[in-house]
This record gives C-alpha cells, structure tokens and sequence, in this order.
C-alpha cells in the first residue's frame, strides 16, 4: 500500500545555513543551496530505495531540510529511519478545514484612522493564506487606487496561474499565488477537472477567510440578488499571498508543510491557517509534530502563525492547535441577529428564522401542508419537499407551503436548497419550514443561506403547534382527508436587514476548548489554549460561484458562514494592523499585545459568556475564550508586552513532561540550551497554567515597556480557588523600551479535582492595563518536615 511520508534530514535548511556567520541566505546563494539541498534529496533516495517503487512529491528547503516521498511500502520507512543523516521520519496525516460588520464590532475600524485610513491600514504587510485557494474575480480582491502593482519590497513571491486563475490574477491586492496537492494527487483524490490545476478555489473557504483578513474596503456583499450591506476585512489596505495547500477533501500535512515553506520563503509576515491535523499526532509531545516544529522555525523567522482552534467544542480538550509559539484562535457570535416573522390570519405572529424577502406587499397568502398539496401515491407524502414531481403545481401555485424537515437533520438529509427550488419550480408564493416533531430548532446555531423566495424556519416547538392548530382549524376536509378549502392565511415579513443588539459576545457551542494537551495519551499541558476569541458566527465574507460545498449558496459570490476558521481571519488581520504600526515587534510581543487587551467583560462591566450543550450558557473560562474578546483599538497600545526568543522555546520543549533531548533534537535540528528550564510555565508567555500545582510553584516573567513615557503600574490579583497568589514587586515604574521583571508565587491552599480560574492585573497610571489569565489545577498541598 502506498503511504506519504515526510523525511527531515540532518543537514541545515537555508534560513540556519550559515546563520550564525553571516546572516541568513538570500537571493542566488539562496537559491543554488537550495537546488543543492534538492539534488542531494534525490540522490538519497536513489541510493536507498529501488527505482519506481516510490516518487518524491515535494524537497523542503528554506525552515526545514527534508522531503516527502510516496513510497509503495512501510518498509520504505524502515529504511529511510535507519539511514545515515535522517532525523526525522513522519507519516503524513490529513488535515481538515475548520469551517462585514466585524471590523467594527472587534474595534479594527476604530484604528484605521491611525493608519492612514481604511484602504492604507495593513499597507506593506502581506498576510499568507493557506486555504482552499482565492477567486481572483471577487470584488473584494479588485486592486484599487493606491496599490500598485508591485509588491512590497521584502515579498519575493511569485504568481503561478491556471485553470480560472489567468496571469493579471497579481493585480496589487494578490500579490503572490501558488498550489500544493502532491499528496492529494499521490491518494488520487484530488481531481484537476473539479478542484482546478491553479491557485483558484474551488471551494470557497479560502476565498472567505482571505476576504476576512484583508479584503477591500467597502465592498458590496451581495447575494441572491439583495445587498446586505458593505464588507470590509481587518487590515483592507494589506496585500494577500495564497498557498492553495486544502480542497474540498481537506488536506494532508505534506502538503500543507511546503505550504509554509514557500510562504516564509515568500516573505510574508503573517500565516493564517484555517486547517489543523484532523487528530492528535503521536509521539512524545504534540509540540513536536513536524507542522507544529516548522511554525516555530517560521516564527523564529519572524513570521506571526494564527490557527483556528479547531470546532470539536463545546467538549473539554479538543483543541488541535497545541503550541505556544501559535496565536490559537477561538470562535464567537456577534450582536448582529436578522429578525423573520410570519404573521397569520388569526394575527398570531411568529418569530422565525430566515434571510429572505418578504411576500409581495400586504397581501394575506393561503398556507398549505405540503401532503395536502402532493399526490397520494408519493411514498413519503411530499417526501420533504425535495422533488417538484410529488406536487400538485395547481394546489401549490399562489399558496405558502409549510414543509416538514428533521432540525437535527439540518446539514444532512433534509436539503434546504433542494427544499428552495422545489417551491421555486412550483410557483408557490413562499414556504414555511418547521421541525418534523415539534422541536425547538436552535436556528441560531444552525446555517443560514439567502433565498431569492420569501422563507421562513419557526424556531420555537410551540409556536409550531399553534401555527398547526391554526391551519387545522381553518382547513376543511371531505370524508378521504383531502382538503376541499385552505381558509389559512399568513405573510411573511422581510428577513433580510440586520439589527444589532449590543449585546456581548459568546463563545460558540463548536469553537473548541481547553485544557490543552501534552500528547495523545491527553495528558494536560502547562499552555493556555485558545490564546483569544474572534467573531467566527454567521460571518458574510468572499465565496467561489463554481462551489458545490454549499448548494444553497452555488453561483454566489458572498456567503455566509461559521466556524473557528472564520474566526481566525479576524485576528490575523489585526496583527497586519499591528505590524505595519510596530513593525520591529517579534510574534510572540503581537501574540501579548492582542491577549492581554483583549475583552473579558461587555461595556456595562459583565462577564463574558459561553455556549454549552442544548443551548446552556454559562461563564467563559481562559478554556473557553482564551485571555478574552479580541480588541483590536488596545492591542495596537498595550502599554507592556510579554517577548519569547526561539531559544525561550527550546528551553520550553525541553521541560516538557517525557521529552528529552534527543526527541528535541529530532524535532527542531537543536540541542537543549545549556540553561534549562524546570517547567513549562517558566516559558515567558502573557498567561500562567499550571496543570498540576502540588504545594507552590514560582512562575518569573519579564515585561516590556511599549509605551510613550515612564508609567507606573500597580498589581491586582484576583486568586483562582484553592490558590493564594503573591505578586513582586506590586509596584513598579518602568520606562520607555525598558523592563521590568515580575515574580507570580502560586500556593496551593484547598486542592480540588479540576482548574481553577483567576488573573493578574497590571494597572498603569497613563490608563494602559495589561491582564494575565491564570488557570492552575490545585493538585496538593505539600505538608511540613
């Protein structure tokens, strides 16, 4: 059986080459290393594997030294783990995706006007995306006035174009485009005919996250024929490089890994990764899978990595994005809700789900059962609604039709777009959908999709009997059960316009949560996971019209859309923002500044929420939102920041419970430092957790100042249960580009069964406040001499 594996040699990579002499490689040194690196790769491979028994699929070169290669045989493996210069040998794993009015809600707009104005914030800054690819025609991709065609000076990338993605695609917002699908290829799922030879997406969840992070100011978004308002991304002035490495069959890590390569290579400043491992990689510590290892190397390059959490939420530890050196993004709703009514004859209104029209003007529509309405010798009655057959177009034509779905069956069998064009097909003047038995449908967390026909879902299972009961009341039967008179009447009201409530934010029932974890045995990890939350509910953004992922949505060019992959966009966009106004700052300081600004409270002061099973809520934890709502107007002025060097987190792989050295040195190509951490917490990070304090632990962090003069800040604890906290100095001033060292002592005081929750305040007199959740699982209280 044929079987991807990535190969990591022993020989240094471009970016380490050298380094320690004279800097990193470029240009044409650069260039002949690498196709030396390369040469080298076959030469192995020729010298220990038999000629057509395998084919190699990619050479890495610029963070990591190594290949993949399709080998027919596990024994391949074998031979190539033992040989002479070989770290490291990996299987390939698939990986999956995690699937307008943000900007404002999340506070970029407000910062716009300190760069330039909208169409200059993110200007010089190219944000990489590796996703599904980009339609190049989306309005949200148009160059505009002040992009030239050229690049910023530091982006070397290039434009392979395509199938639908033509060579003007460059236009001065995409300013680099390439595809990755050896491995795709290699399994024979991917497909040129359907998922395109080219950077063009096929899929539409690249085009949407792309449109997120930096699409154009103010663009239309507009579907099935009504606009619904204007869109805009985080950083509208920054340019787009795509790495097209997912498709609609999601991806594999090989491919995603020369994804990353190429972006570094590329010279762009930030990654965004809407796509995780679909599992936990095995091996001594998750930090060490290959993808993990090699966004440090591009952090350690100075490329800030923003992933998707992942949405196996709301179960505990089911976040896929584990390192520390990654912002990991959790998902949130937003205050912005679209209100649908139907109002009956009887004048009962009901409150519904639905972005439609309404029906035309003020008229009173006759309501139908859609079984009233099919034949009889249909074997499921109307049979959902799916087919135009089952209709009588007669009794259809004119009426609104209430057709029967199974909510839980939402997604799969009950096919809303097939419901849509059925009553489309039959003249029907609107339908209404209800749950099959009565149910509350949780529409809210359901998709929503455009209809060009006036719709509605009625969410609530009583307002579903009572519109039932009406329509029993008022139709008359003959002696078989055919309906003789449909004396129902109802309307249905406009959907389409968006109210916004003011109310806070909620974590997402499927945006995944903490504690995170060591390895696959789920043994917990001394990081806080997810590092912030972003909107990620019902976001409009970029779609391909050639796209099949979504019916209801087929031939559009916005969508709607959910999940942490929506959410990550938002933030990556934020650190454009952040780098173009602080351009010397490292990833790890624009991870800090966005987490320790960030929102755990509304205006009026309470605490954040979060979405649970069966539609509970309950209060947020540092599990569930990370250090909060992202709040991009305070993150550009944080007053201090949090630093971590590349060798801080070689120190940290190497307190990991389990790791020794040699498993470090396979991973990243680095010994251990001579000075060794003791535990992971030591890791210099804006957030302190502690999985298991048995007695005290001592946690050093050191800060720096960001600010513009001497201030003075003043330490509040509030302590998680179970644990005393002791802060010093309480006190400090500190100056400009100056630092000041901290010490958090934490006791264990009632030892309990799970974590506990508190922070640490650091409070300026110039108003900068700078916030460190803590999240510590009092294990034992040690006992005297």
């Amino acid at each position: 059986m044929y079987q991807v594996y990535m190969v990591v040699m022993e020989d240094d990579p471009v970016v380490s080459y050298k380094a320690s002499r004279k800097g990193v490689m470029r240009g044409e040194e650069a260039q002949k290393y690498k196709e030396m690196a390369t040469t080298k790769h076959d030469v192995f491979l020729e010298s220990f594997l038999t000629v057509g028994s395998y084919k190699k699929l990619y050479s890495y070169t610029h963070l990591l030294n190594g290949f993949a290669v399709h080998a027919n045989s596990e024994k391949a493996a074998k031979i190539l783990s033992g040989a002479k210069g070989v770290r490291l040998v990996q299987e390939d794993i698939k990986m999956a995706k995690m699937t307008t009015y943000t900007p404002k809600y999340i506070g970029a707009s407000g910062v716009w006007p300190l760069l330039g104005g909208a169409e200059n914030s993110g200007d010089g800054i190219v944000i990489g995306m590796i996703d599904t690819g980009i339609d190049p025609k989306n309005p949200s991709f148009a160059s505009f006035s002040n992009q030239s065609k050229q690049p910023p000076p530091n982006f070397k990338g290039m434009c392979r174009s395509g199938d639908r993605f033509p060579p003007d695609s460059c236009n001065g917002k995409i300013v680099g485009a390439r595809w990755f699908a050896r491995a795709g290829q290699a399994t024979g799922e991917f497909n040129a005919t359907i998922h395109y030879a080219s950077p063009y997406d096929p899929d539409g969840h690249g085009s949407h996250t792309a449109s997120t992070a930096a699409g154009n100011f103010h663009t239309p978004a507009i579907s099935r024929g009504y606009n619904f308002g204007y869109a805009s991304g985080m950083a509208p002035g920054a340019r787009l490089a795509v790495y097209k490495a997912a498709y609609p069959f999601g991806g594999y890590m090989s491919d995603v890994i020369a994804a990353v390569d190429q972006a570094v290579e590329d010279g762009v400043d930030v990654i965004s990764l809407s796509m995780a491992p679909s599992s936990v990689s095995p091996g001594p510590a998750a930090f060490l899978n290959l993808l993990e290892t090699q966004l440090l190397l591009a952090t350690k390059a100075g490329v800030s990595v923003v992933q998707a959490v992942g949405n196996g939420g709301p179960d505990a530890s089911s976040v896929v994005s584990f390192s520390p050196w990654i912002t990991s993004v959790a998902a949130s709703t937003t205050d912005r809700k679209y209100n649908k009514t139907i109002v009956a004859g009887n004048g009962q209104i009901f409150s519904c789900g639905g972005l439609s029209p309404p029906t035309p003007g003020d008229t009173m529509y006759p309501l139908a059962l859609a079984d009233d309405v099919s034949t009889d010798n249909s074997t499921d009655g109307s049979n959902g609604c799916q087919d135009p057959k089952v209709f009588i177009r007669s009794l259809v034509q004119g009426k609104v039709i209430v057709c029967m779905i199974v909510s839980s069956n939402y997604y799969q069998g009950d096919n809303f777009a097939g419901i849509i064009d059925t009553i489309q097909k039959m003249g029907a003047a609107g339908v209404v959908i209800i749950d099959r038995y009565s149910g509350d449908v949780d529409y809210e967390y359901q998709p929503i999709f455009p209809t060009a026909v006036p719709s509605a879902m009625v969410v609530d299972g009583v307002d579903m009997m009572n519109l039932m009961e009406y329509y029993e009341n008022n139709t008359a039967r003959d002696g078989d059960g055919t309906v003789i008179t449909f004396g129902a009447t109802v309307r249905i009201l406009e959907g389409r316009r968006a109210s916004y409530s003011g109310e806070r934010p909620e974590v997402a029932d499927y945006s995944s949560r903490g504690p995170n974890i060591e390895n696959s045995q789920m043994q917990l990890a001394d990081v806080l996971k997810p590092n912030v939350m972003a909107p990620g509910h019902h976001i409009w953004g970029a779609w391909s019209p050639t796209s099949d992922a979504l019916p209801e949505v087929q031939g559009e060019s916005y969508a709607i859309l959910s999940g942490t992959s929506m959410s990550t966009p938002h933030v990556a966009g934020v650190v454009a923002l952040i780098k173009q106004r602080h351009p010397k700052w490292s990833p790890a300081m624009i991870m800090s500044a966005i987490m320790t600004t960030a929102d755990v409270t509304d205006r009026s002061g309470r605490p954040l929420m979060a979405r649970r099973d069966v539609g509970a809520v309950v209060a947020a934890t540092p599990f569930d939102m990370g250090a909060g709502a992202i709040n991009a107007a305070r993150a550009l002025d944080p007053g201090l920041v949090f630093d971590a060097t590349y060798r801080e987190y070689l120190q940290f792989l190497c307190a990991v419970p389990g790791v020794d050295e040699a498993a470090v040195r396979r991973a990243v190509g680095a010994s251990c430092p001579s000075s060794r951490a003791r535990w992971c917490s030591d890791l210099n990070a804006p957030s302190v957790t502690v999985a298991s304090l048995v007695g005290s632990r001592r946690v050093d962090r050191k800060v720096w100042s960001v600010g513009a003069e001497n201030e003075t800040y003043m330490a509040y604890v509030r302590a998680p249960d179970g644990v005393a906290v002791r802060v010093s100095p309480d006190e400090f001033t500190v100056a400009p580009g100056e630092t000041a060292a901290l010490r958090i002592v934490l006791n264990t005081t009632a030892p309990g069964n799970a974590f506990s929750f508190g922070e640490v305040v650091l409070r300026g007199d110039k108003k900068h406040s700078v916030r460190i959740p803590l999240a510590v699982y009092p294990a034992a209280v040690l006992s005297g001499p």
